[in-house]
């Protein structure tokens, strides 16, 4: 490598990372693609739980988990990009650290407990049905809090196992 190739080499290692090691396109489209399967499988399984879909049809109901998981996906994005503040990247994922871990999660946390208050106390967007148990003091349901550990806490998990493999460093895998 010659001194010209060093010094450029060393330039780029200085700069804020805008994708995970060793993947092709940003942080941001893995995220999504992945919490938009998470999120969309998790909102057409609590359909049930809430009694604002129980008249709607097939079509209509599956449009509304849809916009739903938009909504999902917004909320990703701002916890991504909170964490990656605290994180001091966009590659915080494949080096999970505590504190970006748990700012992406109490940042999803936070805005999914107080939209699920906002939307079912006041402005009366949807209702839980009796089957839906709710959590204490802000009476958010347990299926949508459950949603935000399990899903993003599985998305982390494989934006970490996506950026371990071509890394041979971090890979279980054997060298061929």
């Amino acid at each position: 490598m010659s001194t010209g190739d060093r010094r450029a080499h060393s330039s780029r290692e200085k700069t804020v990372p805008t994708r995970l090691p060793n993947r092709p396109i940003p942080a941001e489209l893995d995220l999504l693609v992945l919490s938009f399967m998470g999120h969309f499988t998790w909102e057409l399984l609590q359909a049930p739980l809430f009694s604002s879909l129980t008249d709607k049809g097939h079509i209509p109901g599956i449009l509304i988990c849809l916009k739903a998981t938009l909504g999902d996906l917004g909320i990703a994005l701002a916890a991504f990009w909170a964490a990656s503040v605290a994180g001091r990247g966009r590659d915080w994922a494949a080096h999970p650290a505590v504190v970006p871990v748990a700012v992406y999660l109490s940042t999803g946390l936070a805005i999914t407990i107080g939209f699920e208050f906002l939307s079912t106390e006041i402005l009366d967007r949807w209702t839980y049905a009796p089957d839906m148990p709710r959590l204490p003091l802000f009476g958010t349901g347990l299926s949508p809090f459950l949603q935000w550990l399990i899903i993003p806490s599985l998305v982390l998990w494989y934006l970490n196992r996506l950026s371990s493999l071509n890394d041979p460093s971090r890979s279980n895998r054997r060298p061929e």
